[in-house]
């Protein structure tokens, strides 16, 4: 007798919008000189990350995403639209070396003019928008922590398009650039022994390099070479994109292993590597902030300093600063609140963003805080202080009065015998100097390359050229070097919206499979606050409802509203008792000019589509 066949369950109805093409000024990179369009990804699944290279949440999400791209390779197509935030990150080169640089194994898009970005309605970095096979967008995500969300959804997709036959599977547009032979490779910091030699991080090479006196002899590496975490002698140790390091009174040396998120130790003698601190997870909201250093969560590490008896930690994951006591092996947070902006006060109040380089002195601990373009500092009582920097938005190469000098993205600080400070200006490619007692700002040496750190070796300062994979000895000048200033703004156009009541709308919906956890109270968080403060006459603050109405003042024209969302999901499984949960969060800095006619709703998407776009 003949059966009837099965009959297919239907494919989940999903919102879908036509995709927009793929266009940017700068080209592709990493596809073998061929120019990518939307057609040309017909038949995959398609994930657009779009990313700057300043940004350390776009640097978690590009390992996110690692294991999902080699999982899912025949079926998946990374994209990484290159959306730059910084003048700097505009420049062709700078891409192609930020691509080199973080390990991105997939097609890149250069796009310095915000083209597609603006095409995908983008508000944020990182935002993740998913393409199904048949060209059309189905999902949108802003922040961390959403790759288990897209997994779920790109196997969707794969049986779905597979039962149409729309799924086209083989190898995709992907082709690795030709690797250089240098010493190093896009060094992140260094360190003077007392031997007289230098180590250094060769982050994109995952091993610590120790040269000679010459600052080119290689005497040794430590590390294998390849990405990994695991403890051993110099020939069998694995690092992760390491970054900072500190000497310790016992001489050993503490490395900031960055995308290990840990800390690990090198005894230069032995050449031996243990971990101090850090799980190899990445901390997320709610995991603990202090303990035991082996039980503790870090997000990504980037220097080190010792200061009044412990390790500083500059913590660019969460934009705060932790410590490490090496006596009882604990690590806890020291200053930071994890919301990303420029905050004085009280550590326990302040605010960072991406602080990236440290130097301490008897009396301070001297900090470059990337994102804000600033250099700030620690006092003997913790509290915070801005030397040089005014936010989120603004920096350039000015020099003068501390309050009117621009910065831009500076990783690195290194103390001067005077009392001053050299600050290794990242995008500027320059060296600056600010000296507390007249409260000026100069410049000392132009024409390096992306500049990420610096020390002393008598009258002469050693500079780590990140992107010219070398060490630079440069004298230190007695007369500052005149450059014509510039200052910039972020290229991000701001969003005309109503002066009085606007709607704010965090878009969250939890993946399929999931659901909002509310085992232990509300499982989302929204906080709010303004750049100027006096922007907001109503809706600043915390609380846990994704939706709020804000009150704008009329007779500010212009600000920044800074917004951070979290919202907690987990498996919907009623037969497991422990289901896994993940944490999806995102801070925006959105731009805006008050103008008559203006839209009075401010939609964010944090996971999903906005059903009133």
């Amino acid at each position: 007798m003949n059966e009837a066949p099965p009959v297919p369950t239907p494919a989940p109805r999903r919102a879908r919008v036509r995709a927009p093409e793929l266009i940017g000024k700068g080209g592709w990179l990493n596809t073998g000189g061929k120019e990518l369009t939307l057609a040309d990804l017909r038949g995959k699944c398609v994930v657009v990350d779009f990313w700057t290279f300043c940004c350390i949440n776009c640097l978690h999400v590009l390992d996110e995403l690692r294991e999902l791209e080699e999982k899912h390779r025949d079926t998946v197509v990374i994209i990484g639209v290159h959306s730059p935030k910084f003048v700097h990150e505009a420049e062709h080169r700078a891409v192609v070396d930020a691509v080199e640089r973080y390990g991105v194994e997939h097609p890149v898009l250069d796009d310095p003019e915000l083209a597609t970005w603006k095409q995908y309605a983008v508000r944020a970095w990182p935002t993740l928008v998913v393409i199904d096979p048949e060209g059309y967008v189905v999902a949108q995500h802003a922040g961390e922590g959403h790759a288990h969300a897209i997994e779920r959804l790109v196997e969707e997709l794969e049986a779905e398009h597979a039962a149409k036959g729309t799924l086209r599977r083989g190898d995709g547009p992907y082709v690795p650039p030709e690797p250089e032979p240098t010493t190093l490779r896009f060094p992140g910091k260094a360190l003077l022994l007392p031997s007289g030699n230098f180590l250094v991080s060769d982050t994109t090479r995952h091993q610590l390099v120790e040269l000679a006196q010459d600052g080119e002899s290689v005497v040794r590496r430590i590390g294998t070479g390849t990405r990994g975490f695991t403890d051993g002698d110099a020939a069998t140790a694995a690092f992760n994109e390491p970054q900072g390091l500190a000497l310790l009174e016992d001489g050993s040396v503490v490395v900031a292993d960055t995308v290990n998120h840990a800390l690990r130790r090198l005894d230069p003698a032995s050449g031996e590597v243990t971990t101090l601190a850090g799980t190899g997870r990445q901390w997320m909201q709610g995991d603990a902030t202090s303990g035991p250093g082996r039980e503790v969560s870090l997000s990504s590490p980037w220097d080190v300093a010792w200061w009044n008896g412990r390790v500083w930690i500059a913590m660019a994951g969460v934009h705060q600063l932790w410590a490490y006591d090496p006596d009882g092996g604990a690590v806890a947070v020291a200053a930071g609140t994890t919301n990303e902006g420029l905050v004085d006060g009280p550590g326990a109040e302040a605010w960072f963003a991406q602080p990236s380089g440290l130097a301490a002195t008897p009396e301070r601990l001297w900090l470059a805080d990337s994102e804000t373009s600033a250099l700030r500092w620690v006092d003997l009582d913790g509290a915070v202080h801005t030397a040089v920097g005014t936010g989120l938005f603004d920096f350039g190469h000015r020099d003068g009065a501390a309050d009117q000098a621009l910065l831009q993205h500076p990783l690195g600080v290194t103390a001067l015998p005077d009392g001053s400070v050299a600050v290794s200006d990242t995008y500027n490619h320059a060296l600056r100097r600010y000296d507390p007692r007249t409260g000026e700002v100069t410049t000392l040496a132009t024409d390096l390359r992306e500049p990420s750190d610096a020390v002393l070796v008598g009258d002469d300062i050693v500079v780590v050229e990140s992107a010219r994979h070398r060490l630079t000895r440069l004298r230190l000048p007695e007369e500052a070097v005149r450059v014509e200033a510039v200052a910039h703004r972020t290229q991000r156009a701001a969003t005309e919206v109503a002066p009085g009541r606007l709607r704010l709308d965090v878009i969250f919906q939890a993946p399929a499979g999931q659901k909002l956890d509310t085992r232990y109270g509300p499982s989302t968080r929204l906080l709010v606050s303004a750049t100027p403060p006096e922007l907001l006459l109503h809706g600043e603050g915390a609380g846990t409802d994704l939706s709020r109405d804000l009150e704008l003042d009329p007779a500010v024209p212009e600000g920044v509203l800074h917004v951070s969302a979290m919202a907690a999901s987990c498996d919907d499984d009623p037969a497991n008792e422990y289901p896994a949960c993940h944490v999806h969060q995102q801070d925006w800095g959105v731009p805006v000019r008050l103008t008559e006619g203006g839209a009075d709703r401010l939609p964010l998407v944090l996971a999903g589509m906005d059903a009133d776009a």
